[in-house]
């Protein structure tokens, strides 16, 4: 075990190395260009590959290369070059490719800002291009999940050979923190669909998302629609605090969460009985435990860096069993515990009224 104090940024890099990364490229923008200069500087020591392409429309159609090749390939961006990538996502999720995305998510819309933000959630969990498609999407909120993350990225994208995208944010990307790294040996994971040529004992490998007969692209679809499925059933993953006795429940992930952490112990010195559920995975999400959650609570909170988006997930998981209110900051603003405490007691002196 090595423990290091690191940026969020170099240890998701440092982790990359360590999961067997193959290659990466990618383009820089705040706030995640250290990725890229990590990588750059280290992943030569392993013989790897690592390319400043000349756009993030070009670093994802060579990550669609590399994965059809049968390499584990990684890009990063912020929001605006992820914007850029979508129709290359697209067809990555339809050529069923596994592969790792990360996204430091800045605020917008447009270039916005480099301060962090969340408004891309819907972006990474409706499919932010085109088509029937998902994205497993994995929320970090601390240094050391920045690392994790990477380990369970790339083994979920040969799982289930489909585009892994973590979600994190500008803040978590900056900030350092203390990171430790286990004696990790990734699984070389058999690939016979990988298109690395042809020996004399099966037929061509054929990759693509481009199915001209009606028929062909249903069946292409319906398969997705059944992996998804399958994902669903077996891939949820969030983490609960407080929630045995909670009266109240806080939705939030990624930095969000970590604030409302410290917002919740104040509210419990102030005898406030009020629990916290963070997912981790976006997609999945943790709909069914939302929806037991919502049997006892009297109302939910969703707090989130931006206008409102991850609340229409939390809304579909109770199904109108309890009110959902919600909680926001924008453009780069970051909101505090005091402040959340102070909507809640709001939102509590308001239910009592009513």
């Amino acid at each position: 075990m090595e423990t290091k104090l690191m940026k969020g940024n170099e240890a998701l890099a440092e982790a990359a190395i360590q999961a067997g990364c193959d290659a990466y490229f990618g383009y820089p923008i705040t706030p995640q260009s250290e990725v890229l200069e990590y990588l750059a500087k280290e992943m030569p020591k392993h013989n790897r590959i690592v390319l400043q392409a000349e756009s993030e429309i070009a670093s994802i159609n060579m990550i669609y290369g590399a994965a059809g090749a049968g390499f584990r390939s990684m890009t990063s961006s912020s929001s605006p070059g992820i914007s850029l990538m979508q129709e290359g996502i697209s067809y990555i999720a339809g050529a069923e490719l596994p592969c790792l995305i990360v996204n430091v998510n800045r605020a917008g819309p447009g270039l916005g800002t480099i301060q962090p933000g969340q408004g891309d959630y819907f972006q990474s969990v409706k499919g932010g291009g085109h088509g029937d498609y998902k994205l497993i999407v994995l929320a970090p909120s601390s240094v050391q999940e920045m690392a994790d993350f990477v380990f369970i990225g790339f083994d979920l994208a040969d799982k289930y050979r489909n585009p892994v995208l973590i979600l994190s944010d500008g803040a978590i990307g900056q900030m350092m923190e203390k990171v430790t790294f286990g004696k990790f040996k990734p699984v070389k994971v058999d690939k016979p669909w990988a298109t690395i040529g042809k020996p004399e004992t099966r037929e061509r490998n054929y990759i693509t998302s481009l199915h001209i007969q009606p028929e062909k692209l249903e069946k292409s679809n319906q398969k997705l629609v059944a992996k998804y499925k399958t994902i669903q059933e077996n891939e949820v993953r969030f983490e609960e605090l407080n929630t045995d006795d909670a009266e109240y429940l806080i939705v939030a992930y990624g930095l969000c969460a970590r604030i409302c952490h410290k917002a919740i112990n104040i509210a419990r010195e102030k005898g406030i009985k009020v629990g916290l559920l963070r997912p981790i995975t976006l997609f999945p999400y943790p709909s069914k435990r939302l929806a037991e959650l919502a049997e006892k609570t009297k109302f939910m909170l969703t707090v989130e860096m931006n206008a409102g988006q991850m609340i229409e997930d939390v809304k579909l998981s109770v199904n109108g069993k309890v009110p959902v209110e919600f909680y926001g900051r924008m453009g780069g603003m970051i909101p505090n515990p005091e402040e959340i405490v102070e909507k809640l007691e709001n939102l509590i002196q308001k239910s009592h009224a009513i």
